[in-house]
């Protein structure tokens, strides 16, 4: 699914215009990037929990060479689903 789709869905489920929709995407992603980058986790119950993991520096293969490479450490979002997410994809 696309975030127009995506869009398209919202707006017909909630019975709102496309562009409310959009924004209302649009203060969500940015609601969840704030906080991660805040304090790190934030969770929705029956969700999920979206958390930020330290990776650490490692090293990798090339693999069109063979040659060893750093990849630097970072960190990653990841996400956790919730039991009822869960048993719903199921």
């Amino acid at each position: 699914m696309t975030k127009a789709e995506l869009i398209g869905f919202m707006a017909d489920e909630a019975g709102i215009s496309k562009a409310a929709a959009s924004d209302a995407l649009d203060a969500y992603v940015a609601a969840i990037t704030k906080e991660l980058k805040k304090s790190g986790k934030i969770g929705l119950v029956g969700f999920g929990t979206f958390s930020v993991a330290k990776r650490k520096a490692r090293e990798g293969r090339n693999p069109q060479t063979g040659k060893t490479i750093k990849i630097p450490a970072k960190k990653v979002v990841k996400f956790k689903a919730g039991k009822t997410l869960a048993e719903k994809v199921k």
